[in-house]
């Protein structure tokens, strides 16, 4: 999957335990978990709303696209 979750490297960068992150955001410790864990899994708009309104930042802050690289890259029809 081309677009991945940066969780795991935003909450690393902030120096505070996923269990503190879930706290300070008010996401489940669950969906922390799972996102920190795993970073082909996407954070659902509510859970990412809620950690961009905490820490004021852009989505972009915590969502990485790489390009695909199984496919190669066709122009787009005229």
């Amino acid at each position: 999957m081309p677009i991945k979750n940066k969780i795991k490297e935003f909450i690393t960068s902030k120096e505070i335990t996923r269990y503190e992150f879930a706290k300070l955001t008010g996401v489940s410790k669950t969906t922390v978990y799972s996102l920190y864990d795993s970073p082909d899994i996407l954070p659902l708009a509510a859970v990412l709303t809620k950690i961009c309104d905490y820490y004021q930042v852009q989505p972009n802050d915590l969502m990485l696209w790489e390009p695909n690289t199984d496919q190669s890259p066709t122009a787009p029809q005229k």
